[in-house]
């Protein structure tokens, strides 16, 4: 790897209480025939979508260490929410269920006629939820706190996870991913010159930049932003970023003007499929096997080979897909669509 060092160097994370929740490294594995239809420089793919805890995905990575802080703390009660099909809340109420703490999972909007997809996993965990009756989804925000209070006042401890766990911890638990995937690159014998991901609440992206700081690595880490304008997202990452360097002991900020996140592909909105996105995602059943989702990973590989084909990246670089799971969203409402 090129300019790199030990990540416990540096900061360590892994001297954060922390909750076992993924027993090995996902794989990191080249997708050629997936590369040549897109179109671009040599593919590869980091398959946190294989995460074998809680139907996968690097949700769960964050959750290592915001179910162990809650333990910690003596909480009794994890809170948090977001969209009813939220990968976040599924991750969230299987790690909570598995820790033996109470979940309240609080969603906009009101209670779907149907109990699908991520909603359903998260009711098979034992998730309680609560729907704010509001599309807006900063609801979700003011809802969490007063829910935290009655939780309070009937005698139980809360422990409040933001929306998405877009929080300090939770952008830690992808600084460790850094470390991780310099391993694997190091055995490998590869160097990605671009680590690109789908950007939603942040925390992926602002660990990310993070761990890639600490360790010294200089491959660009840029983003597609799938649910708010690309201006927002830059914000949100760099706040985290920032928060998750001073959790970590490090006098490190991040300025938004140093974040790169590509935007023009949510298409009609967060969470609705797009046309771009349903062709990647069927290229990628097609020639590797490998299952996207069409909220997150569709649209952000939808957005690279846009971004590919106006020459954004070189043929002779190495691209770093991050694959952060989200499956549950394929069983979804899909009237005659493959």
């Amino acid at each position: 790897m090129r300019a790199s060092k030990p990540l416990e160097q540096v900061a360590d994370p892994r001297e954060l209480p922390r909750l076992a929740l993924i027993p090995a490294p996902t794989p990191l594995l080249p997708v050629p025939a997936l590369g040549h239809a897109l179109g671009g420089p040599s593919l590869w793919m980091k398959r946190d979508d294989l995460i074998p805890f809680g139907f996968g995905g690097n949700k769960v990575r964050g959750l290592e260490l915001i179910i162990a802080d809650a333990l910690e703390t003596g909480a009794d009660t994890v809170v948090t929410g977001a969209g009813p099909l939220s990968n976040h809340v599924r991750a969230t109420a299987a790690a909570a269920s598995f820790a033996g703490l109470r979940m309240v999972a609080v969603y906009w909007g009101t209670a779907p006629a149907r109990l699908e997809g991520n909603h359903r996993l998260s009711v098979l965990w034992g998730a309680e939820t609560r729907f704010t009756g509001e599309s807006d989804r900063s609801s979700v925000d003011r809802a969490l706190d007063a829910e935290a209070r009655r939780i309070q006042a009937e005698g139980g401890r809360p422990y409040v996870v933001p929306r998405g766990g877009a929080c300090a911890l939770g952008a830690i638990g992808h600084v460790l991913a850094v470390a991780e995937v310099m391993a694997q690159c190091a055995e490998t014998g590869i160097d990605p010159d671009c680590v690109l991901m789908a950007v939603g609440s942040g925390g992926t992206m602002a660990g990310w930049l993070l761990g890639s700081h600490l360790c010294g690595v200089r491959w660009r880490v840029e983003g597609v932003t799938v649910s708010r304008p690309a201006v927002e997202a830059r914000q949100r990452v760099a706040a985290l970023a920032t928060e998750a360097a001073e959790r970590l002991g490090q006098r490190w900020s991040l300025a938004p003007g140093d974040v790169t996140i590509h935007d023009g592909f949510i298409g009609a909105g967060y969470g609705i499929p797009s046309p771009e996105g349903e062709s990647v995602l069927a290229l990628a059943a097609r020639h590797e096997g490998v299952l996207l989702d069409p909220t997150y990973t569709a649209k952000a590989l939808a957005g690279y080979r846009a971004l590919a084909a106006g020459g954004r990246y070189r043929e002779d670089e190495t691209l770093l897909f991050l694959h952060s799971g989200g499956a549950p969203s394929l069983f979804v409402g899909r009237d005659g669509a493959p």
